[in-house]
């Protein structure tokens, strides 16, 4: 039994190594002179986000240096049940899923899914006054 539940966990750990990255065709009109990219998909790790920059890096596997992701205001962050969450829910060393396209020299992200629930707190504080008669 513990052979069987060991295989059936390498071939799941197989599936989504193979799983991790898609590749797309970039091709050009020979007519209009068009080029039309579709958004490419990998997974990874969050490494770095600073709110007020334009980028976060995000790396591949352990062995890759992290790369720099450009965002726009349209690109769209959701937790793993499909929710539409702020910037602040991003982490270092998040694991997430990156929807994205190739514009020059530049990665730019239109989708980020968060493979785990964001944890963002909300303080709050409150100021009571007491005043005697």
């Amino acid at each position: 039994m513990k052979i069987l539940a060991a295989g059936v966990a390498c071939a799941a750990a197989f599936g989504i190594a193979l799983a991790q990255e898609t590749t797309t065709t970039t091709t050009t009109d020979p007519v209009t002179g068009t080029t039309t990219s579709a958004t490419t998909t990998t997974t990874g790790t969050i490494t770095a986000y600073t709110p007020d920059s334009d980028y976060f890096t995000f790396r591949t596997s352990p062995d890759v240096a992290p790369v720099r992701y450009y965002y726009t205001r349209d690109t769209t962050i959701l937790d793993p049940e499909g929710h539409t969450v702020a910037w602040s829910a991003i982490r270092p060393d998040m694991p997430a899923t990156v929807y994205y396209t190739n514009e020059g020299d530049r990665v730019v992200v239109r989708k980020v899914v968060l493979s785990q629930p964001a944890a963002v707190y909300e303080k709050r504080e409150t100021t009571t006054t007491t005043t005697k008669p």
